[in-house]
């Protein structure tokens, strides 16, 4: 599902095995069930007194009191664009139905954001400066979420030498069939962005950051992308906070512009970018070191290290066609994200 239609695939029949479970579960939060219909991994409940979404989890306790009591916070707080939690006629965050929980949300009727519409990024990069501004301001003592703070130079270290793994893979073959071909002619150009990523972590305050953001609990969505954000009569809300973490706040904004960087209308123009982190320091202000950690996330070759560990490594089953597309697309852009890196710099040095 992309922009504001919803694709027919993402409807899918519920047999009357799973109608007799929702009606079940709804027995517990008092509401006269009318109708049910599933909508990706979620069930679109209707009722005599309005419609609501109904998540189904193997493991979710956690996840559905985070989420709840976080909403309960946001709003105490006076952030309203979230999708509202219910709890049980008896308090509780979820049900319990065998080896499943259940738990219940506001169902937001709107259409999901447009990313491929500026003006929407600018809107919903609005919302996420809000939503992070508000959620440092609620009491964290409530709240029991996993911790993200990683060690990224580590991190982009291993995945470095996995690239270094993967050179080697492919200049062992006798034979080189055409992705080997151009994945080894990208490698070395790869590996040195990735190293310029762990410099520019070492030099900055990352490590500094990252220790405020542990002591202060910050939050962050995790998963802020186009089928999170609803956009209704206007306004921009988020749903489903279950991948809510602890965690540096710039990494959920670096990575929306890697994601969107990398689609047609935007192909790593940084005017995009800037208007996107502009429209956050409208709302959240960002100071130079926020953004220097940001651009090694950005700058640092994700998806060329990805497509090589499902390819080298985990071995993925994926038609030949497939992989060149993938693999082509990352190589086309990358001219242009020399030149993103270079305004991104220049930018920094004007940052105040």
């Amino acid at each position: 599902m992309k922009g504001n239609i919803i694709a027919f695939e993402n409807f899918k029949i519920i047999t009357n095995k799973e109608m007799q479970i929702i009606i079940t579960v709804m027995h517990k939060y008092n509401i006269q069930l009318v109708s049910a219909e599933r909508i990706r991994s979620a069930y679109k409940i209707t009722t005599d007194t309005g419609n609501f979404c109904l998540k189904r989890m193997k493991h979710g306790r956690n996840k559905a009191k985070n989420g709840c009591i976080l909403t309960e916070e946001l709003l105490l707080n006076g952030f309203s664009n979230i999708a509202k939690y219910f709890r049980t006629k008896e308090g509780a965050f979820y049900v319990r139905y065998k080896s499943n929980i259940f738990y219940l949300t506001e169902w937001l009727e709107g259409s999901e954001c447009d990313l491929t519409n500026i003006d929407e990024v600018v809107n919903a990069t609005k919302l996420l400066a809000q939503f992070h501004n508000i959620s440092n301001k609620i009491n964290h003592n409530k709240i029991h979420i996993g911790n993200n703070l990683k060690n990224w130079p580590k991190i982009f270290a291993d995945n470095l030498n996995d690239l270094e793994k993967f050179k080697r893979i492919i200049t062992s073959k006798r034979i080189k069939n055409d992705f080997d071909v151009i994945f080894l002619e990208g490698i070395d150009n790869f590996y040195d962005r990735g190293l310029s990523a762990i410099n520019m972590l070492n030099k900055s305050q990352y490590y500094k950051l990252s220790k405020v953001a542990n002591d202060e609990n910050t939050i962050c969505h995790n998963s802020f992308y186009y089928q999170n954000i609803i956009k209704k009569e206007g306004e921009y809300f988020i749903i489903d906070l279950d991948s809510i973490m602890i965690d540096l706040q710039i990494s959920d904004l670096g990575k929306l512009i890697r994601r969107l960087m990398f689609k047609k209308p935007y192909g790593w123009d940084f005017d995009f970018a800037k208007g996107i982190i502009e429209a956050y320091n409208s709302i959240n202000r960002l100071n130079k070191e926020d953004l220097e950690i940001m651009f090694a996330l950005i700058i640092f070759p994700q998806k060329f290290w990805k497509l090589g560990q499902r390819r080298y490594a985990k071995q993925k089953k994926m038609s030949e066609t497939k992989y060149l597309h993938k693999l082509n697309k990352i190589v086309s852009y990358n001219e242009t994200q020399e030149k993103f890196f270079a305004d991104y710099l220049n930018y920094l040095e004007e940052y105040y």
